[in-house]
This record gives structure tokens, C-alpha cells and sequence, in this order.
């Protein structure tokens, strides 16, 4: 007689994808959304320049430019409200839209705080909403910072370092104002998330783009070297209120390096 006990289990009636119906499907998340100031705008809006600040440096001098308007803001259903306040703050998980001029100007040009976590599993959704649906750019420019996890060489805390990628047809462009001098991201190192993403859509779409990746995440060099960068870009941008402000962070006393940035953003 066979013992049920120590016979091996005969094999299951059911393949590996049946078994997958016993299971109840994820909850699908709601999709993003754009809430704009102006409750019946003129869309899309066709920029001249797209700038999106995602890596502290561009978010801190993003924050500190004086001459912007609130267009809207990105709003992601994951993402509670909790925290945020009133005013735009550095510490707030938002991703707001900014003009640097009327709408109606033919040069206009736009500003994407991205201070909110994006997963990778939307950062395609999300880039769709930034780049070709409501906002239709002729060129576009993405800040992100290096993770020395993914880049092949040794990174100094002391040394500012930047490099770029760049869409076909950025490459085929004449003009590359601002971006001339910066080094080619090194073969061999990976960008991903959402700066990826931007740029993978910018090279779908066939727009002009352009992924700068600067390098350390945090403090007061690579901040002026952002700032520099985006005036060589804009010319008409005032970046002077973000040198007095970091200057006047940096030489508080008692101040430790980088408080400007310590915020839950940034941990």
C-alpha cells in the first residue's frame, strides 16, 4: 500500500497562469492629472524651452528665481497632500509648472519643478503628461543629478563634474547655447527614472532635448554651477537672487553645510 504521506504530490491540474485567478488583481493606480491656475487655458501651450529641475541643485535655484508664474501643477493620486504648504517650499512633494513669460509670447518659456517621488513604473505616464499632450516644446532640457551607483568611475564630493545626453535631433541642431562645452555622459554609466524616461520621450516625440547630469547631488558649487549654466541658456534669467540667497545661507553661523537642502526631499 502507498504511503500518502511520503509519495510525492502529483502534479498540479493547473498551469502556472491558472493559478494567477485565485489571486485578485492590483488595484490599478489613478492616472496623474494637470491642474492649471487658469481654469479655461488656451492649450496646449507650445514652449520655446521646456526646463525640468529634478536634481536638488536646479530645484534650489528653481525655487529662488523671482520672475516666474504658477501655470499648474502635476498632480500624482499616490502622492498625499499632507505636509505641503501654501506657499511653494523646497520641502513640498509637488511638481509645479512655471512661465517665465506671457503665454502669448512666441518665446515662451517654461519652468517643471519635479520635487515629487516618481516610481519608474510612472515615469513613462508621467513624462507623457510633462512633454507632447498639454505641453507641445520645441526643445527641452532635463536637470538631473549622477548616482554614483551607476556610474562607472570614481566620483570626488570635492569636484563639480556635468555631462549631457542628447536626442538625435538635438545633435543635428546648429545652435547648442549654453550646452557647447559639456562632456558626453560616459560610456559604460546608466541614467534611469524618470530623467531617462523624459529624455527616451523627447527622442520618440522628435524634440529637441537634452539630459544634463551634474555631480555632487548636493552643495553651493554645483548650485552656481547650475545657475551659471541656465543663464548661458536663458540670458534674460535673473539668477542673481539665488547667489545672494546661498550666500547668505552659507555664512550663518552655526550653519551646517547644505541646511538649505535638508529637508524630507532630499533624505
Amino acid at each position: 500500500m502507498e504511503d500518502v504521506l511520503t509519495e510525492n504530490p502529483p502534479p498540479s491540474r493547473f498551469f502556472q497562469e491558472d493559478l494567477n485567478n485565485f489571486v485578485p488583481p492590483l488595484e490599478s493606480l489613478p492616472s496623474p492629472f494637470i491642474i492649471f491656475s487658469n481654469p479655461k487655458p488656451e492649450l496646449p501651450f507650445r514652449p520655446s524651452l521646456l526646463i525640468i529641475a529634478i536634481s536638488s541643485p536646479s530645484l534650489y535655484v528653481f525655487h529662488n528665481l523671482p520672475s516666474k508664474t504658477l501655470l499648474g501643477s502635476l498632480i500624482m493620486p499616490e502622492v498625499p497632500f499632507s505636509g505641503n504648504t501654501m506657499e511653494p517650499s523646497l520641502e513640498d512633494k509637488s511638481c509645479n509648472i512655471y512661465s517665465l513669460s506671457s503665454t502669448d509670447d512666441k518665446n515662451l518659456i517654461l519652468l517643471v519643478s519635479v520635487q515629487l517621488p516618481v516610481s519608474p513604473e510612472r515615469s513613462n505616464l508621467v513624462s507623457r503628461f510633462l512633454i507632447g499632450q498639454d505641453i507641445i516644446p520645441e526643445r527641452v532640457i532635463i536637470l538631473d543629478s549622477i548616482q554614483s551607483r551607476n556610474f562607472r568611475g570614481r566620483l570626488s564630493p570635492d569636484e563639480t563634474l556635468a555631462a549631457k545626453l542628447e536626442t538625435s535631433a538635438e545633435k543635428k541642431a546648429i545652435t547648442h547655447t549654453g550646452l557647447v562645452n559639456l562632456d558626453y555622459f560616459p560610456s559604460g554609466s546608466v541614467i534611469d527614472g524618470l530623467s531617462a524616461s523624459l529624455l527616451s520621450w523627447c527622442q520618440l516625440k522628435n524634440i529637441r532635448g537634452t539630459l544634463v547630469i551634474t555631480w555632487p547631488e548636493f552643495g553651493p558649487s554645483v548650485i552656481r554651477f547650475v545657475g551659471a549654466l541656465l543663464k548661458k541658456i536663458v540670458p534674460s534669467l535673473d539668477v542673481a537672487s539665488v547667489n545672494k540667497d546661498l550666500e547668505r545661507n552659507s555664512s550663518r553661523t552655526g550653519l551646517k553645510k547644505d541646511t538649505w537642502l535638508d529637508s524630507d526631499l532630499y533624505t
